[in-house]
């Protein structure tokens, strides 16, 4: 008989010192005005980035974003823009350029789910999914890819031209039925991003991808909000706990910077081992 499995309460991320590894960088940050993307926001802030904290509703939410990045001794600016709009983007990235100069950073991290079975599935769900988490991001990508081959590499900034990170998923690459339209997105992006980082390298720009699993955020409330649901989630998470958003903000600080410089290409799972097939743990 394997080993009982501890019942781990909900873990308490302690506050951790900024290191200011992004000292003199601009980020823009997609869908920042909560849950991943607020966290990310505020990480790139901390770590002093000026940041653009993008939203497509709830100005109040992401003007909150602003005021705690300014807290902390960071820059940062508002921005409404639909990243499925072709127009909205390039207004976006113009917007960023009147405040502060250039681009060097993009997480791309705008994403969301209408769930349905196959055959319920409208073609608006599955439009509406692909065109903000696929579409979206590509629209984004293009427009980083344009600016930094522009400005090419600043030494006294960054070793890179600029660096894109794709906000992915643990579903790149685990196959999640009755979410076929967010697979799909995120297997997507899967080969966007490796592809984009195959053409772009020779111009010093890094793209890689940040591929959650639980996370605890507002948009999945039902996987953690009960005892009863939070042990069923750790069915499916060897480290047994969900994880936090501020260590997704810490994972984007670290692959933002010269630290990781010769990263490229790479999906990096933060996900306690989700992909790791935990139902085979004891042998399937």
């Amino acid at each position: 008989m394997p080993d009982p499995v501890p019942a781990y309460p909900p873990v308490h991320m302690p506050d951790v010192p900024h290191r200011r590894l992004l000292e003199g960088q601009t980020a823009i940050v997609t869908g920042a005005s909560s849950g991943i993307g607020r966290a990310v926001a505020i990480s790139l802030g901390g770590a002093g980035a000026n940041v653009c904290v993008n939203y497509v509703s709830g100005p109040d939410a992401a003007q909150a974003v602003v005021a705690e990045i300014q807290g902390l001794g960071g820059k940062a600016f508002a921005q409404a823009a639909d990243v499925s709009k072709e127009a909205d983007v390039i207004a976006m990235f113009d917007a960023v350029r009147r405040e502060y100069g250039t681009v060097d950073i993009l997480i791309n991290n705008a994403g969301l789910q209408q769930d349905s079975k196959i055959e319920d599935m409208t073609l608006a769900q599955w439009q509406k999914v692909i065109d903000v988490n696929l579409t979206g991001q590509f629209l984004c990508a293009r427009e980083a890819v344009r600016e930094f081959k522009k400005r090419g590499v600043r030494p006294e900034i960054s070793c890179a031209a600029g660096k894109i990170i794709c906000m992915s998923s643990v579903h790149e690459v685990i196959p999640w039925g009755g979410h076929v339209n967010y697979a799909a997105s995120k297997g997507g992006v899967m080969l966007m991003m490796k592809s984009i980082a195959q053409e772009v390298a020779p111009w010093r720009i890094r793209v890689n991808s940040i591929c959650p699993g639980a996370i605890r955020t507002p948009i999945n409330t039902a996987a953690w909000d009960t005892p009863e649901h939070y042990a069923a989630l750790m069915k499916l998470i060897p480290y047994k706990r969900i994880g936090e958003a501020p260590e997704i903000g810490r994972v984007a600080v670290w692959l933002a910077s010269d630290d990781s410089d010769y990263i490229h290409g790479v999906s990096l799972f933060v996900d306690g081992g989700m992909t790791l097939y935990p139902g085979f743990e004891t042998g399937g």
